[in-house]
């Protein structure tokens, strides 16, 4: 995608998590740099300081930029020239380490790029949205099945009203991997996923039943009204839901489902939607994500394929790096979410105005977002599938 303004360097980043044994940090360094708009130059890679500065290597960071902790990366980092240290930082750690790492970079004026769910709680996402707000920059959640070129279509044809009025949103997000408690293995990713005291209130709605809440809000741009959710966990000794439902009521009055699955015998990471209007409906699914369904009763079904043609549209056709045929996927879609954060980094760095809260990327205001969406999930579930507001004052409008 096109760079707003111009910048005669690469953006310098820092990462925080990502260590020997990790995953999505190896993710957010390699997206970040592939369209070579970025460096990685820093990194505190571990809670552990030893294993934080032996994880160094791995990235090509220096020595004396291998912090042992996110703290000293803060300290020193802040009195580096302008012309060295960071322009931003991604937090790549367990959920209940995000706010106070992003808070840290963000009172110290470095823009943020945080891993999805933004915080441990709702009232750590209100304050951290309210420290974004005063020092003004940008800050993004990596909501990145938002990046993909078919999602982002999708929004355009939406919002361009060629589907009609929305009347329902389907998303589903099912896996298979949790079936058994790999977390009394001491299996790394299961393990913190599960303990309440690193993953949250809520275990497999709060890890992927976000992704897919969040698709719907980012294709329809419907506001949500309240919501009804039952939680459930299957596996005997998990702390945490390892399954989930939630029905959604949007101000429209247009109906929507999320359901999250972390126990489902073969499947992956099967994350889709299907969004019904009174002109037409969609369909699009992550592990096939280069193509989506557009189907209007008596005419025959449509199949648009990514960079397939004029038909797209501009955003859609500026989020695909090569042509049609050739598959682009995950770390793509996670790479037009930095891209587009870049953006505005670029525009902040040289002193212009950016409207934060229009932005193509998942902003602050997405995370508090996903966060009361959890919190409202959690709490209808304890009460039997209760009705209960998703209006909250800070969320995208």
């Amino acid at each position: 995608m096109p760079t707003n303004a111009p910048l005669n360097r690469k953006l310098r980043m820092g990462l925080i998590g990502g260590g020997q044994g990790a995953f999505i940090g190896r993710v957010h360094a390699t997206a970040a740099i592939l369209d070579n708009r970025a460096a990685l130059v820093a990194g505190a890679l571990s809670s552990d300081p030893a294993k934080a500065k032996a994880s160094a290597p791995d990235y090509d960071i220096k020595p004396e930029r291998a912090y042992g902790s996110y703290k000293d990366m803060v300290a020193a980092e802040s009195k580096l020239p302008a012309s060295e240290r960071i322009d931003f930082v991604s937090v790549a750690t367990p959920n209940h380490t995000h706010f106070e790492i992003a808070k840290a970079f963000a009172e110290a004026g470095f823009n943020v790029m945080c891993d999805k769910p933004m915080t441990f709680d709702l009232a750590q996402a209100e304050e951290l949205a309210k420290v974004v707000q005063k020092t003004g920059v940008v800050f993004a959640v990596t909501h990145n099945y938002t990046g993909h070129p078919l999602v982002r279509q999708a929004r355009d044809m939406v919002l361009g009203g060629e589907l009609g009025e929305i009347n329902a949103v389907r998303a589903c997000y099912i896996q298979g991997w949790l079936r058994t408690r790999l977390e009394s293995e001491n299996q790394k990713q299961a393990s913190w996923r599960t303990d309440p005291k690193r993953s949250g209130a809520a275990g497999c709605f709060g890890d992927i039943g976000t992704h897919a809440y969040n698709l719907g809000r980012f294709i329809t741009g419907l506001l949500p009204d309240q919501v009804s959710c039952h939680l459930k966990t299957f596996e005997k000794g998990r702390a945490l839901d390892d399954y989930g439902t939630a029905i959604i009521r949007y101000q429209n009055g247009a109906l929507g489902s999320v359901t999250a699955s972390q126990i489902t015998h073969g499947r992956e990471n099967d994350i889709s939607i299907e969004i019904d209007g009174t002109k037409g409906s969609l369909e699009w699914h992550q592990e096939e994500p280069n193509k989506m369904y557009h189907r209007v009763n008596g005419k025959p079904h449509q199949i648009y394929t990514r960079a397939g043609g004029p038909y797209l549209g501009k955003t859609a056709g500026e989020s695909s790096r090569i042509p049609s045929g050739h598959p682009e996927g995950y770390l793509e879609a996670f790479a037009n979410i930095y891209t587009a954060a870049y953006n505005d980094m670029v525009l902040r760095s040289s002193g212009q105005k950016f409207d934060a809260a229009k932005s193509l990327y998942p902003n602050v205001a997405d995370g508090v977002d996903g966060m009361n969406f959890i919190a409202q999930c959690v709490a209808s579930s304890k009460n039997g599938g209760q009705w209960l507001s998703l209006k909250h004052a800070l969320c995208r409008v």
